[in-house]
């Protein structure tokens, strides 16, 4: 079934290639959306597929690429949003 959530990550992700691996995960998991800075210095990321492999994203998006510091993430389900492909804003 597919759904779609939106993350919110805090911590040293921006600067780090967060956005470019999140977008690389993503097409490796077939899910669609986006990711992008946030003027906070946070990322926020939209999950579009299969439930499944939205939750592994969720997992990698915990830890993010090497030179990232998570130290927050925040997620919710939200309605579905149908996006084409995984864009990076």
């Amino acid at each position: 079934m597919n759904v779609s959530y939106i993350a919110h990550i805090s911590g040293r992700v921006q600067g780090v290639y967060f956005r470019a691996s999140s977008q690389q995960q993503a097409i490796d998991y077939g899910l669609s959306g986006y990711a992008r800075n946030l003027a906070d210095g946070d990322v926020e990321v939209l999950l579009c597929g299969e439930e499944k492999n939205i939750e592994r994203m969720l997992e990698w998006l915990a830890h993010g690429p090497e030179q990232a510091e998570v130290t927050s993430i925040q997620h919710k389900k939200i309605p579905w949003q149908d996006h084409p492909f995984f864009s990076i804003g």
